[in-house]
């Protein structure tokens, strides 16, 4: 099968198309699915540039997002058959069971099935940004009705799925976007409040916002300095929520004084520590999700479309910044 493969850590350049062994059903509970398309996320870039999480021998073939079809089946597999539609997060990691390829194996109980009303590209798009966005508002939060929440990069592959989930929760949503067209764009999505982040003190604005009490929630996409800085802008008691490592010299006295209750996410972890149940849990909100799909209550934008050959264009590009939304590789 075609995939596109890393050899060594690298610049984009070190991803390459080669044709490697198709994959075989292993486990009782395996799909094979014939991927149609793969969505390419920054986590995808610093494994090219690092090196994978997971040590193994030969090439790796990264992509966590992935939409396709079922072609076969294992024998204890009783949620899909042959031809069904689905998409999920799984695999990418390290090792050629990644999406930057024809097929892959993908743990039925993992796997979700696919919204009709999106096409394969619009669903390769959504499984990361949304688990993300959804662990951050209502397992690492609990986002509801009268609050009022702060979100960054409202125009970023996870803000734009976060804004909407946060207003199907009930709460009013105030994001950072870094110009005209991306605020916009955030509107458009549901924010009540957009913020200019490179002409505005965020903090300031939000404040202004919300009465100078401070948002019940923040959801910090960005790392850095900014973390240190959102806790000012969060009510005493409330939740920030950093999808970041922290730096070392992060000044934590602000978030101390109000007694916040930090939280980090990374929605890989049930994968890097094989966490069935969490997996579980995933695949169920991307069920959830699907329901939010085709009753029009939620929408994922995608900004760019490339050939699976264009990999390492597409890494060129989400290095560069999008203009918002997600970026997919087309598997045809």
């Amino acid at each position: 099968m075609k995939a596109v493969v890393m050899t060594a850590p690298g610049d984009p350049e070190v991803l390459t198309l080669q044709d490697i062994p198709p994959p075989v059903l292993q486990q009782d509970h395996d799909l094979l699915v014939r991927i149609r398309a793969a969505g390419v996320n920054p986590v995808d870039t610093k494994l090219r540039a690092r090196g994978p999480y997971r040590k193994a021998s030969g090439p790796h073939v990264l992509g966590c997002d992935g939409a396709g079809v079922v072609e076969q089946v294992g024998r204890a597999v009783s949620r899909f058959q042959p031809g069904d539609e689905v998409y999920f997060c799984d695999g990418g990691l390290g090792g050629p069971r990644g999406n930057y390829a024809e097929y892959t194996l993908v743990d039925e109980r993992y796997a979700a099935r696919k919204p009709r009303n999106l096409d394969f590209v619009q669903a390769a798009a959504a499984p990361l940004v949304l688990i993300t966005a959804w662990e951050s508002l209502h397992d690492r939060s609990h986002v509801g009705g009268d609050q009022q929440v702060l979100i960054h990069g409202g125009a970023g592959g996870v803000g734009h799925v976060a804004i909407q989930l946060a207003r199907l929760a009930g709460a009013e949503v105030c994001t950072t976007v870094g110009s005209p067209e991306k605020a916009q764009f955030a509107r458009d999505l549901g924010a009540g409040e957009t913020i200019l982040y490179k002409e505005q003190d965020f903090v300031a604005a939000t404040l202004a916002w919300c009465g100078a009490r401070g948002v019940h929630m923040a959801l910090d996409t960005v790392g850095g300095a900014l973390l240190a800085r959102t806790a000012e802008a969060v009510a005493v008691y409330g939740d920030l929520v950093t999808l970041l490592q922290p730096d070392a010299g992060t000044d934590w006295s602000g978030a101390r004084a109000r007694n916040l209750r930090i939280s980090l996410e990374l929605m890989l972890t049930p994968m890097l520590m094989g966490l069935h149940e969490a997996q579980v849990h995933q695949a169920e909100i991307l069920e959830r999700s699907a329901e939010l799909f085709e009753q029009g209550r939620l929408s994922i934008h995608v900004q760019q479309t490339l050939p699976l050959e264009g990999a390492a264009e597409a890494h060129r590009a989400l290095a560069q910044g999008l203009a918002g939304g997600k970026l997919v590789l087309e598997v045809v």
